[in-house]
């Protein structure tokens, strides 16, 4: 085996690894977050709020879950045009994977525009968005396909000669960057810093909904692009956070799919054939004349109320106590993903997604869902013993613990959680 293969193949590893590396980031990520909230309260600041932040983790969990199945298809792509199509080769070192560093943030900086700017893109990007509320939480309210629609923006670092074994720990190094940046606790950096790299006052302002800070501040890293390509704004009052129509739902599967939703209503109204195609294209907000014409924004009020449905205390902890659940289910479904057939794969993928839509209508007062509950529970105990029989008598442990377990909450559910305790309360 020559170097070239050895690259390739310690790549590859890399890559299988990912999963790996994402379980040991978490429980950190975990840490930062209660150690923020914990300042808030010191600092008599109301940074979280418990149905926004369930909702921000469960779609963080389907980001995971969703990256793991996608990861073969995007991780497979890059190394075949680096092993097939690459026009140089460089060496593995810190100065290579520092120019990728580079070279990753300034091609992230363009996919990130440009999911702002083109509707399609922006269909799958807006999740990240729609959260009222910043903070760290926030960082982790990730889309769940806007990766399989993107990807293809980075295909230059593989043709470049940056091989696997670079640019897998190169994005892995851009995505945690972007972690911190996610807070109102830190205020402006030193001069310098604020003039290179992207900081929590730069990032703030991409978040807002007040039309001089929309589509503002693109960068992961480097701020510089922004500087560079006319996108900068400097963070002046604090932004309203948000998008700019108010997604009120705490749905983790409606908030991937419902602009998609709005976009093919828009397609089967529109009597134009290339305005059909434009919508896809378009900048968010476009609509051809026969539909209105280009939408108009308005300035956000800076004390308008937040969407804030919840459940009482009972089902609040119930769905904290599934949370929990889902997570389990998320670091078992990454460690062993790799042991499970394609049917099971999917099968799981769809327990978990259900399990945080279920959450959601937890909070919001929906009136299907003691029936849905029960059976998704049904579901998710017949799948674990099914799991075990049928492929994996090694997973003792995990059906006998996941059986008991969700008997036991199947139980409780129907002893305190009536339909009349799922309530909404507005705190406004």
């Amino acid at each position: 085996m020559n170097s070239d293969e050895i690259g390739i193949s310690f790549g590859a590893k890399l890559m299988s690894m990912e999963p790996i590396f994402m379980l040991l980031v978490i429980p950190f990520f975990f840490l930062f977050m209660a150690i923020e909230y914990g300042v808030g309260r010191l600092q008599k600041k109301k940074l979280y709020r418990f149905n926004d932040t369930i909702t921000n983790l469960h779609l963080g969990i389907g980001n995971q879950a969703f990256s793991v199945l996608f990861k073969g298809l995007i991780g497979g792509v890059f190394i075949y045009i680096y092993s097939h199509f690459r026009f140089y080769t460089l060496v593995p070192s810190v100065w290579s994977l520092l120019l990728c560093v580079v070279l990753f943030d300034f091609l992230f900086y363009w996919a990130h525009r440009w999911s702002h700017e083109i509707n399609f893109l922006w269909a799958a990007h807006l999740v990240h968005h729609q959260s009222e509320d910043y903070n760290l939480g926030v960082a982790l309210r990730q889309s769940w396909f806007h990766n399989l629609l993107a990807f293809y923006i980075f295909l230059p670092v593989p043709l470049l000669g940056f091989g696997p074994e670079i640019f897998f720990p190169a994005a892995g190094i851009n995505t945690v960057y972007q972690f911190w940046i996610h807070t109102k606790l830190v205020k402006k950096l030193p001069r310098w810093i604020e003039y290179v790299l992207n900081t929590p006052s730069h990032h703030r302002v991409h978040h807002g909904r007040n039309l001089k800070y929309l589509d503002k501040n693109h960068a992961g890293m480097f701020i510089l692009w922004d500087r560079l390509f006319g996108t900068f704004q400097e963070e002046e009052e604090e932004p309203v956070y948000g998008v700019t129509i108010p997604f009120n739902s705490w749905n983790p599967l409606w908030s991937n799919v419902a602009y998609f939703n709005e976009m093919i209503a828009q397609m089967r109204a529109t009597p134009k054939q290339v305005d059909k195609l434009r919508t896809l294209l378009a900048k968010p907000g476009w609509r051809p004349a026969e539909l209105g014409g280009m939408m108009v924004l308005k300035e956000p009020e800076m004390d308008s109320p937040v969407y804030d449905a919840g459940a009482d205390t009972t089902a609040s902890r119930y769905v904290l106590g599934q949370f929990m659940i889902i997570l389990c289910g998320l670091v078992a479904y990454m460690m062993y993903y790799d042991e499970l057939t394609l049917f099971f794969k999917f099968l799981l993928l769809i327990l978990m997604v259900l399990s945080t839509v279920i959450c959601g209508a937890i909070f919001e007062q929906k009136p299907w869902v003691k029936t849905a509950e029960v059976i998704r529970l049904l579901a998710v105990v017949s799948s674990l013993n099914a799991l075990y029989y049928l492929h994996y008598t090694s997973f003792f442990m995990l059906m006998l613990g996941g059986t008991i377990t969700g008997f036991a909450v199947l139980v409780w559910w129907f002893i305190h959680v009536s339909p009349k305790e799922v309530y909404v309360i507005n705190n406004g």
